[in-house]
């Protein structure tokens, strides 16, 4: 696949160094270069930026299963999936399917189907799309095969999680929705309440199941992290697995520990547009301004990594350069990708071109070709 050859000039690029300067930028042969290559395109009145990467999003479900039964052709879904990643600069996508007793369209059946789409698309699409599995811990039927489908499926990346509403299931009392929750996924009500009874009453075999499940996948090279620690504890004992991750930590201890361990500490981009959590879990702001966030993630919004980390920028909280590596260099850095997250000459050619007086989305370009363009920037690249 041809990849651009062109020298932008006239922009602000935000460079490793130097930061966010008026400067000439390379791309040839899907990297960034140290000289001029190709025809210049002037590109003033824009801002230049590393290609957002977004360590964990389920914003694309509603692409692939729109309404229950809606969506026939998986490939398409992730075709439009791409689309609104790259409309909103990122280059870099972890797709975070559940394996859940939720069912339907977080059903282990469902995540299949998905992670063979992504796989069947991979070569007909400009963004990087690498399927992350959120494992609902509780599952302990599904543990023997996992690693094996793990690796079938060609995931590199696996969360867990918990979401069962254990206080509710102790009193054994139905938990609110359950109903809706059971039609969803095609069970009866009281089958799927007594599912979940039966899932909370194992919850004693669960640590030692995770145990032995994450030395295997530690084996086979996957990465691990939790979800939503609430404390200090959790964070050693995921760490004590090899889960070097903490996905959206919902307390202040949760964080510090992970933080004073050496742990990725992802935290959620709307929660820092929203300025709080919608849960009441504690502020991606506060956690941020401690030092203790290495990267941010879309969660459920695309548009809310680049929103977040303009808003940091906008407000002082971090310069340009802090609040954008929380979208690309960051990020990188967590998931071991040494090839991108920087303008940088031998980095792949990941980048998104915003208007410098809207900071909207004109372009965004991976590994040197063209995943998005709109408006009067295609006329400035036209020539």
């Amino acid at each position: 696949m041809t990849s651009l050859n062109l020298t932008f000039t006239g922009a602000e690029v935000l460079l490793p160094e130097e930061g966010l300067v008026p400067a000439d930028l390379s791309v040839a042969d899907g990297f960034i270069q140290a000289d001029y290559a190709g025809r210049q395109v002037d590109l003033s009145g824009y801002l230049v930026l590393p290609g957002i990467i977004d360590l964990h999003g389920d914003g694309f479900e509603r692409h692939i299963a729109p309404r229950r039964g809606a969506m026939k052709q998986m490939d398409e879904g992730i075709l439009s999936v791409e689309a609104e990643l790259a409309a909103n600069g990122i280059t870099t996508a972890v797709l975070a399917q559940f394996h859940s007793w939720e069912g339907g369209v977080r059903g282990p059946e469902f995540a299949g189907q998905v992670f063979e789409a992504i796989a069947l698309v991979k070569d007909r699409v400009v963004t990087d799309m690498m399927p992350q599995l959120r494992f609902e811990t509780h599952m302990l039927d599904d543990y023997a095969g996992l690693p094996e489908r793990i690796a079938d499926w060609q995931v590199p990346y696996v969360v867990f999680n918990d979401h069962l509403p254990h206080d509710r299931l102790a009193e054994r009392r139905k938990p609110p929705r359950l109903t809706g929750q059971a039609l969803k996924a095609g069970r009866n009500p009281d089958k799927h309440f007594e599912m979940l009874l039966s899932m909370h009453d194992r919850g004693g075999e669960v640590p030692e199941a995770l145990d032995a499940l994450c030395a295997v996948l530690a084996t086979q090279g996957v990465r691990m992290g939790s979800h939503d620690d609430a404390t200090a504890q959790d964070r050693a004992v995921w760490r004590a697995r090899g889960a070097r991750i903490a996905e959206f930590p919902e307390t202040l201890a949760a964080a510090e520990a992970a933080r004073a361990a050496g742990d990725h500490v992802i935290l959620g981009s709307p929660n820092v547009v929203r300025g709080g959590s919608h849960k009441g879990n504690v502020s991606a702001l506060d956690l941020i301004t401690m030092g203790y966030c290495d990267a941010l993630a879309s969660d459920y919004h695309y548009p809310s990594p680049r929103r977040a980390a303009l808003m940091l920028a906008k407000t002082g909280l971090l310069d340009m350069a802090g609040a954008w590596a929380l979208v690309s260099s960051g990020p990188a850095r967590v998931l071991g990708l040494q090839n991108r997250g920087t303008l940088a000459p031998g980095q792949r050619a990941d980048l998104v071109i915003l208007d410098a007086d809207t900071q909207r989305v004109a372009a965004t370009l991976a590994g040197g070709r063209v995943s998005y363009m709109s408006g009067d920037i295609a006329a400035r690249f036209l020539g």
